[in-house]
């Protein structure tokens, strides 16, 4: 069974619509189950959580909001056992937060998002982001970080990449010549090296998310989703000890009064608490006898009880045996769309032959571009290997890359995005 609440002490810079969460699924799958108000049931497979913080509008947020899970969804092959899901969702999540992003594009917003997506199946988490929103999870005493921070001050080699490709990364100048504030990409002024739209900023300005999967003990644990507004103010550790013991709404509530308290309302300050908990052990069905009517019946009693309680010994004993511990099953924050879309990384044979990798339109003979062409792979791949990309996307993917012209914008000297 699993608990939610959030809690959110303002909407920020944007307006409405800048920060968001979903918690659909859990309502959905309450309605559907009957179960009480606030809990769900680990039999119910799958539930998911998002959180949007936008910025310079809302309509990036708003639109992510609206799409982002469907094309996540779509992106997953038909007839895949439970297993082999989980183990096609990292990549399918980052095609669907590309296809989201590129579709944007074409609404001509200069709006942008963070953006975290988290995805509960029985024991397995699964969380993918872009920006500075985060995901922490609390499980077996330690804490777990589902996400990564895209800011450029906290990674150096985000910086490299955007330099890379056309990108220019730096301080706001001031009067003198003397630099101040964080570190920015310019033009615009984003201090974000990741996120959903942000046209005006550039392509080197990726939607590629840092996914990570983790499968809970039987002990289940306690996630915390939050924008920068909290993280700002409190490190995990403070997060989840500030709350402990407390009812996930109620959790929620206490981690925003508490980012308030340390450094005032300055920036949006959301968060989503979701327990995720054991289910109860049945109890054993198996009842003795009372009574044994006559010698032969007692040995023949005796012989079977010896033998159900030796046979349950063993299903024990192999129980036991097996390591119930925290298994981080994947990690991987790689920007590059070549490697996430190989063909054998990380399920081999994932993409239908005929249809985009990212956008799911169907391609016609010919039609498709490998995602392969232009490399040199000797003995390893050819040009006509899939998976394949539309032309769209093919030209998205260049331009992530820095292969292509980025998107034109006019530089913002003493403004900023975020």
């Amino acid at each position: 069974a699993g608990r939610c609440g959030g809690g959110r002490a303002a909407r920020g810079r944007g307006g409405p619509g800048r920060a968001g969460q979903e918690g659909r699924g859990l309502r959905a799958a309450q309605a559907g189950l009957r179960a009480p108000p606030g809990r769900i049931l680990l039999r119910i497979r799958r539930v998911w959580f998002q959180m949007f913080d936008g910025h310079n509008g809302a309509a990036a947020a708003v639109y992510a909001k609206e799409r982002l899970l469907a094309n996540v969804l779509g992106c997953v092959p038909a007839h895949l056992t439970r297993d082999e899901w989980l183990a096609a969702l990292p990549r399918a999540l980052v095609a669907g937060f590309v296809k989201t992003d590129k579709d944007f594009q074409t609404r001509a917003h200069s709006s942008g998002t963070t953006v975290t997506l988290v995805i509960i199946d029985g024991s397995v988490v699964t969380a993918a982001s872009v920006g500075d929103s985060r995901c922490v999870l609390e499980a077996e005493g330690s804490i777990y970080y589902l996400s990564a921070d895209h800011r450029f001050d906290a990674s150096g080699e985000e910086v490299g990449r955007v330099t890379e490709c056309g990108g220019e990364v730096g301080r706001l100048n001031i009067v003198g010549g003397a630099e101040i504030g964080p570190l920015r990409c310019w033009p615009g002024g984003l201090c974000l090296s990741r996120s959903i739209g942000d046209q005006d900023v550039g392509e080197f300005i990726i939607p590629v998310p840092f996914v990570k999967q983790i499968k809970l003990s039987s002990a289940g644990g306690r996630l915390i989703i939050s924008s920068d507004g909290v993280w700002d103010a409190l490190t995990a550790e403070m997060a989840f000890s500030c709350a402990r013991g407390l009812p996930p709404e109620a959790a929620a509530d206490q981690i925003v009064k508490e980012a308030v308290d340390a450094k005032g309302l300055r920036d949006d300050t959301t968060c989503i608490v979701i327990d995720i908990i054991p289910p109860e052990k049945p109890k054993s069905t198996i009842h003795s006898r009372k009574k044994a009517r006559n010698g032969f019946s007692l040995l023949k009693n005796i012989f079977i009880r010896k033998r159900t309680s030796d046979t349950l010994s063993r299903a024990d004993t192999e129980r036991t045996s097996e390591p119930d511990l925290v298994e981080e099953v994947f990690e991987d924050g790689c920007p590059s769309l070549l490697r996430w879309l190989d063909s054998e990384y990380p399920v081999r044979n994932m993409f239908k032959l005929f249809v985009c990798a990212i956008c799911q339109v169907e391609l016609e003979s010919g039609q498709g571009i490998s995602i392969h062409e232009g490399l040199s792979k000797p003995g390893k791949v050819c040009p006509w290997d899939g998976p394949f990309l539309c032309h769209s996307c093919q030209e998205k993917k260049e331009a992530m890359e820095g292969k292509r012209p980025s998107r034109d914008s006019s530089s913002r000297n003493s403004g900023s995005s975020e």
